[in-house]
């Protein structure tokens, strides 16, 4: 493999030291040099120490060796793509990665999130945006730590859907149910306002922390993935509005359902597309 396509970042950036992506490491995985040197030059410019790889192989060894905090990854690369990367990283230890795709396919992007990606963005894109999404999933990762070291009384039962925040484990009919964090986030969040509708600009807000409304995309993806994992039928869709985590229809009010009250079935209705 040539030497530049993997390359280290300078420590020697005294500024860097009291940035607040200074500890963090990101390694960007990319196998075109102007693309992968606009990022990681972006991201040294916010603190963070970077590395950098231009193909599959190199990519997860870079990964097992250098430990990073998330990966910025491409799907297309030589030696094997970034989904058998992020299959590979992500069955060493979980880290948070952002997938880069060249294709505007839906399709794709399930593919990956369904491998262990927890967001993605479509090239072109800016340099601005790919930073300002690294902040995010790092902020989730923090949040997720500390959810994890907060005592919580009960568990979330909805019927047969079982949420523990304090380990954020979530099970179907007495089941694990492997979710990223971004699922786990986004199915909590639907979870804390049982039948009540959010749309997808509140859910950008909560979950991914974005002010605008240019990623409802992204959450149209991600409650498709959630839905794979958890049923179809426990997140109904209003379209033109947003998405409903349906709670057992045998009557059990959301109060009940909340506390943990076990229910009967689920409305027809509620398997709606997306």
């Amino acid at each position: 493999m040539d030497q530049k396509n993997i390359t280290t970042a300078q420590s020697s950036n005294a500024s860097a030291t009291t940035t607040p992506g200074a500890q963090r490491r990101i390694l960007v995985v990319e196998d075109d040099p102007t693309i992968v040197d606009a990022i990681a030059m972006r991201l040294r410019a916010e603190g963070f120490q970077v590395q950098t790889a231009g193909d599959g192989p190199a990519a997860v060894d870079t990964a097992e060796a250098w430990q990073p905090d998330l990966i910025v990854l491409d799907v297309m690369l030589p030696g094997f793509d970034g989904l058998e990367v992020c299959r590979r990283v992500q069955s060493q230890r979980p880290v948070p990665v952002l997938m880069l795709t060249a294709r505007d396919d839906e399709t794709d992007m399930l593919v990956g999130l369904g491998v262990g990606a927890d967001d993605y963005m479509t090239k072109p894109f800016s340099m601005r945006e790919v930073a300002a999404r690294v902040h995010v999933l790092l902020r989730r990762v923090e949040r997720a730590t500390l959810a994890a070291h907060t005592p919580r009384s009960g568990i979330l039962r909805l019927g047969e859907l079982e949420i523990d925040h304090s380990q954020r484990r979530v099970r179907v009919t007495g089941e694990d149910v492997h979710l990223t964090p971004t699922e786990f986030d986004l199915l909590v969040c639907l979870a804390h306002s049982p039948r009540a509708v959010l749309s997808r600009e509140q859910l950008l807000a909560e979950v991914w922390d974005w002010a605008d409304a240019s990623g409802t995309r992204t959450v149209d993806s991600h409650i498709k993935a959630l839905r794979r994992k958890i049923g179809a039928e426990r997140i109904r869709t209003v379209h033109g509005v947003g998405y409903a985590l349906e709670t057992p229809s045998s009557g059990s009010n959301s109060a009940n359902a909340a506390s943990g009250a076990e229910g009967g079935g689920y409305p027809a209705s509620a398997a709606d597309g997306s």
